[in-house]
């Protein structure tokens, strides 16, 4: 199956590079390009895409609203079929990319990223897999929390209602930054039973990946900043 490539970035010798590498291996193919966020959307409109690299900081429209639009309908959820997106950074704690996973991103890189983890991230997020561990973006939030405002629809202790008492104490470890084989280990499951319960909350709460989880469980008040397991 042949991964479909959008590259947003307003360096165009920043994106010549990735097309090189991409390009290269023989399950990618670059649908389309663009040079900041607004024109990112004007393709997306007549080119079908999988997985997107996306700046945070260009001119017009910047990669978090552009995410936003691209991911999230007008009440907050996921779009179903919209394409994975990955942001693109140049620093690892940065305050964009915490907002652009907030907004559906399913992770981020460095724009230094050797090419092997790019194209390793390309697919992961590809077959439905987060590309920053919840540990990270625990990181993440424990030093943006404060200063990035909470949306107002941010939900409430009732969050976890649609959810059965084991699944509850799945999201709670996966929220902790847990792997499916820690968590298995913890609640003396199998890995493939964990897996399992995983899936079912993701959908059950409308969530992208565990990323998202992350952001949901902090959001709702589950997990503190600065809050250790």
């Amino acid at each position: 199956m042949t991964i479909r490539v959008m590259l947003v970035d307003d360096q165009e010798l920043l994106r010549t590079g990735f097309r090189m590498i991409l390009q290269s291996q023989g399950d990618i193919e670059i649908a389309a390009e663009a040079g900041d966020g607004a024109q990112a959307l004007e393709r997306l409109r007549h080119t079908e895409v999988d997985v997107i690299l996306m700046d945070v900081r260009m001119p017009r429209l910047d990669g978090v609203q552009a995410t936003r639009r691209i991911c999230l309908a007008e009440d907050g959820s996921p779009l179903p079929g919209a394409p994975h997106v990955l942001i693109l950074t140049t620093f690892d704690l940065d305050e964009y990319a915490f907002a652009a996973l907030k907004a559906g991103a399913s992770g981020f890189l460095l724009k230094d990223v050797p090419p092997t983890e790019l194209v390793a991230a390309i697919r992961a997020v590809h077959g439905g897999d987060a590309v920053v561990a919840p540990t990270t973006t625990r990181r993440m939030i424990d030093r943006f929390a404060e200063v990035l405002p909470t949306p107002q629809s941010a939900p409430g202790s009732n969050v976890l209602d649609p959810l059965t008492e084991r699944e509850r104490e799945v999201f709670l470890l996966v929220a902790q930054g847990l792997s499916n084989g820690e968590i298995a280990a913890r609640l003396v499951l199998s890995e493939a039973t964990v897996k399992t319960h995983v899936g079912r909350i993701l959908a059950k709460l409308s969530l992208r990946d565990r990323v998202q989880a992350v952001v949901l469980a902090y959001e709702a008040g589950l997990i503190r900043a600065g809050a250790t397991d």
